[in-house]
């Protein structure tokens, strides 16, 4: 038989020291993904996937779920079917609150990106397009507020490489194995003013350019910024016939006749414009045109002179130049995309497949663009789009953390500041 010692045990509390539940200023009670695709009607787009047959047969994995699904990939950067199904599985608890009522399997959504027409995802985004383009031109403080930047549109292209040859032909081959890649080419027109694509087709790698240059397609005294893959005389001819402005670079094998030839110079007697105007002829057709040469200073690069093909005769050089120059911006988005989201590996082997991944990685660009334009705070995209990845299903009120993101930090630095609670004592 044993027996024991009585003992006393006392808590000794700080009654200064409240005890209170988190102090975030940001807590919501929907996930930043709720809150992210709030502009995306679910009635809506489930009719566009009825009017693109992808409703057919389907009994809960619709085209919303499929929407959710893949652009919850994409934001996430997820690289296969396998990591889509695990995070989602963790996130199991969450989903209902943006919409979805069941974690798709991998097979459901690999069948459901070989199926479900891609025709349907390009409605959604041009839908999106349309709704929100006011508030994307609205935003001065990346747009810009040159007079002419309203009226200027920029075509471009870019390549995305494939893994195999059969579906897109590639061109060119690999520089050490020799092997022939395939790829999609992209060819997108962009707002200056509003910097998404306003209109999209994808190609094999191999199609020229040139076709995206539709002259119907623009209007009365817009302007049209270019690389030299698009000269075409005849296009060139049809856009000055109704009067839109076109500015790109000269290639270096073109043959013209020169009307005009004139040079500023500065006060060192150095160049700084050079000024031609000159004719084209081919095929029967004559095109008239003015070429601008100015030096293009890099910092740490050797001065080189760059020409420049307009249709234009009245606006200064600097102008033209400025307008040639915004042409990057469509090479910044494309670097933007590719960066930001995963165009490296796909989530299906199918060309309707491929391209439902590029038709949501541009819807993802879209929403992250617009939710980039509401903020006070200036953030770069890449930076917003790697603190949405984070916090994506975390319960914060989006906008209100991206305006202060430093307020619980604020917040926690106060608290430890404070004197630490008493300690507790055993006897």
């Amino acid at each position: 038989m044993y027996w024991c010692q009585p003992f006393l045990v006392i808590f000794v509390v700080d009654k200064k020291t409240n005890i209170t539940m988190g102090k975030s200023t940001h807590f919501f009670g929907q996930p930043v993904y709720g809150q992210l695709i709030r502009s995306l009607d679910r009635d809506k787009i489930i009719e566009m996937s009825r009017k693109n047959g992808g409703e057919k047969y389907v009994k809960s994995f619709d085209g919303y779920t499929h929407l959710l699904t893949m652009l919850f990939a994409v934001i996430m950067r997820f690289d296969s079917l396998r990591e889509i199904e695990a995070a989602m599985t963790a996130e199991v608890r969450k989903l209902h609150h943006i919409g979805i009522e069941k974690v798709p399997k991998r097979s459901t959504l690999s069948d459901a990106n070989a199926r479900r027409s891609e025709k349907f995802f390009e409605g959604v985004y041009r839908d999106l397009y349309d709704c929100n383009k006011d508030k994307l031109s609205s935003d001065t403080r990346r747009n810009g507020c040159e007079e002419w930047i309203k009226r200027l549109r920029i075509i471009d292209s870019t390549t995305i490489s494939l893994f195999s040859n059969a579906i897109f032909k590639g061109v060119g081959r690999h520089p050490k194995t020799g092997r022939k890649k395939g790829g999609i080419k992209v060819h997108s027109v962009i707002h200056a003013n509003e910097g998404v694509p306003c209109d999209v087709q994808f190609t094999s790698a191999a199609t020229n350019d040139s076709f995206m240059l539709t002259p119907n397609y623009y209007q009365h005294n817009e302007i049209v910024a270019m690389d030299r893959a698009y000269i075409n005389y005849e296009k060139f001819e049809e856009l000055t016939e109704k009067n839109v402005m076109y500015v790109t670079k000269m290639k270096k094998n073109l043959t013209y006749e020169i009307l005009v030839d004139c040079m500023d110079m500065n006060a060192d007697g150095k160049m700084e414009y050079r000024e031609q105007v000159v004719v084209f002829r081919k095929e029967g057709i004559s095109h008239i045109a003015r070429i601008i040469t100015y030096v293009d200073i890099k910092k740490g690069k050797q001065p080189k002179l760059i020409s420049l093909l307009t249709n234009d005769f009245d606006m200064p050089q600097e102008t033209i130049v400025a307008i040639y120059r915004r042409r990057w911006q469509i090479e910044s988005l494309f670097k933007q995309i590719k960066q930001n989201f995963p165009l490296r590996y796909f989530y299906g082997e199918s060309a309707n497949a491929i391209k439902i991944q590029i038709w949501v990685t541009l819807i993802a660009n879209m929403l992250l663009s617009l939710l980039q334009c509401s903020l006070e705070r200036s953030w770069s995209f890449s930076g917003l789009a790697t603190m949405v990845r984070i916090f994506l299903m975390y319960y914060l009120n989006l906008h209100t953390f991206l305006n202060q993101p430093d307020a619980d930090l604020k917040i926690m630095l106060e608290l430890a500041a404070e004197a630490p609670p008493g300690e507790t004592e055993n006897e």
